[in-house]
């Protein structure tokens, strides 16, 4: 009981802060602009820290460190090391200065707007901002789905309690989101991202303490019966776990989300500084995140009779992955340090959240509603954009009322289909004067239908669909391919590799809608 009421307080005061910062930043939001890049005047350790925040959420320290760590063992944390470097240091590295500059220079304020003017067609847009809006919901459900199992965890809250978390924590998200834009977003990201690097470390240090260290804890992992592998430096499965690293590593790179950051920060040294503090954020958080999660096997057990580990819900005989880092923070914690990883996973997911959520509200109003209300003023942009929020997330909560939806599932398919369709298009388009419209209409229709067909046809459980499955299992491939994570790297790989092939043979983009882009970058 003293550890829930110390709980209650820490959430109390979290709390309090964020929607003062909502109405602190209100303020300064006064135009459009304002509320959706903060007046692309935004620093280098806000926009870092609001880059990894957005990153790394419950969907990761709850679905995809439980699901890998038992999978993997302690390899899994070679994930936690990709995001760093595949997914942090280099793309700001490769796309922060160009998108910074084509953009300002375009006038540019999402993604979809980035691809009306980048090549002259606003089919292109209104297409863009569909597939945003459409994809980034799975995503914030899978973000509700793991703040709710840590919080049934710590406070029991019956179950009912499933449904009360995901309700409070959208209204939560929404009140700083419409108060303060992208200001209120960038402020918080910063506050919430320190807690988050104080809880990891915490959790980790105390992870490998209760079995007596890290040596120890790798020997332990190794012996476990049945289980080869968990304890080296590669696992059990490399090649399915190069999958993991590619998607949640590479698929940054094409996501709305990710990119937008990159629109509002401040100048070029401002990036420079911005791409180490991201590095480091990235391997703190989603290393350690990672990391915790390979030693899940020592403190959690799927058979009831083992009564020195924490028992792990089943269905179907197979593990329930979303339960698992809860179940391990319950017995490697103290009771008084619960609060603390609450705040971190609540922190990890508003964060992300927030972010979702203004991409989502900003595309639908500048993308899809200002083009065909000419006669929306600045005022009646901010006043759409506030109501596609809470739109976006009644949606959003209505999904994730789907207590069984796995969080790794949703995050994949979500990010399959965006960054599938995005990422070639957009990569390119910063680079090459070359990239036609059909390469770009290529690369949405493939990225969407390839996910859209894995779904459909390895995702649900459609009898008609049975066989192929079957068939595909029975083949015993090397590579898993009825994942979702792997669907997701290859609708990614395919937009990499068709949209430079495509334009080689189609129509080439218009010289003055090329040149006018490229002028940022002379």
């Amino acid at each position: 009981m003293t550890a829930q009421i110390a709980t209650f307080i820490i959430l109390a005061v979290y709390i309090a802060v964020m929607i003062g910062i909502g109405f602190y930043t209100s303020r300064k939001t006064k135009s459009s602009d304002d509320f959706m890049l903060g007046g692309r005047n935004v620093g280098s350790w806000l926009t870092a820290f609001s880059y990894g925040t957005t990153y790394f959420s419950a969907v990761v320290f709850i679905g995809y460190a439980g699901q890998f760590g038992w999978s993997y063992g302690v390899s899994a944390t070679w994930v936690g090391i990709g995001n760093a470097i595949l997914g942090s240091m280099i793309p700001w590295l490769l796309l922060g200065r160009r998108t910074r500059l084509m953009s300002n220079h375009l006038g540019a304020r999402t993604m979809p707007d980035f691809f009306e003017r980048r090549f002259g067609s606003p089919a292109l847009k209104t297409a863009a901002a569909l597939v945003v809006f459409i994809f980034l919901i799975p995503y914030t459900a899978s973000v509700y789905n793991g703040l709710s199992r840590l919080f049934g965890m710590v406070f029991d809250l019956g179950e009912n309690g499933y449904f009360y978390v995901i309700i409070a924590m959208a209204v939560l998200s929404a009140i700083y989101v419409i108060l303060g834009g992208y200001s209120a977003t960038a402020l918080n990201d910063f506050f919430q991202g320190i807690i988050m690097l104080i809880g990891i470390i915490t959790v980790v240090v105390l992870t490998l303490n209760g079995k007596g260290g890290f040596s120890s804890a790798v020997r332990q992992l190794s012996e476990i019966e049945g289980q080869k592998g968990l304890g080296s430096v590669f696992g059990p499965d490399p090649i399915n776990l190069l999958g993991v690293v590619l998607l949640t590593s590479i698929g940054t790179w094409g996501l709305p989300q990710m990119v937008q950051k990159y629109y509002a920060i401040k100048d070029e040294k401002a990036i420079v500084k911005g791409t180490v503090i991201s590095t480091i954020f990235a391997l703190v958080v989603a290393g350690g995140s990672y990391f915790m999660g390979g030693f899940i096997r020592l403190y959690c057990t799927t058979d009831k009779s083992d009564t020195s580990k924490s028992f792990i819900e089943t269905v179907n005989g197979k593990p329930v992955f979303d339960s698992m880092v809860p179940a391990l923070l319950k017995t490697a914690l103290p009771e008084l340090l619960i609060g603390l990883v609450v705040v971190l996973v609540l922190s990890a997911s508003l964060s992300t959240l927030s972010s979702l959520v203004l991409t989502s509200s900003s595309t639908l109003t500048n993308d899809l509603v200002k083009p065909r209300v000419k006669s929306m003023t600045d005022r009646g942009q901010m006043l759409a954009m506030r109501v596609f929020i809470a739109v976006f997330l009644i949606i959003s909560v209505v999904i994730a009322f789907n207590k069984n939806a796995s969080i790794s599932t949703l995050m994949s398919y979500s990010w399959g289909a965006l960054s599938g369709s995005f990422l070639g298009p957009f990569m390119f388009g910063l680079f090459s004067k070359k990239i036609s419209k059909a390469a770009c209409w290529t690369s949405f229709c493939t990225g969407v239908g390839f996910t859209l067909i894995h779904m459909i046809v390895f995702g649900m459980n459609f009898e008609a669909f049975s066989g192929i499955k079957q068939a595909v299992i029975d083949m015993n491939l090397p590579l898993n391919i009825l994942s979702p994570i792997n669907a997701g790297v290859f609708a990614m790989l395919l937009s990499v590799i068709e949209v430079p092939l495509i334009s080689c043979f189609t129509k080439k983009p218009e010289k003055d809608v090329v040149e006018n882009a490229f002028k940022a970058l002379a």
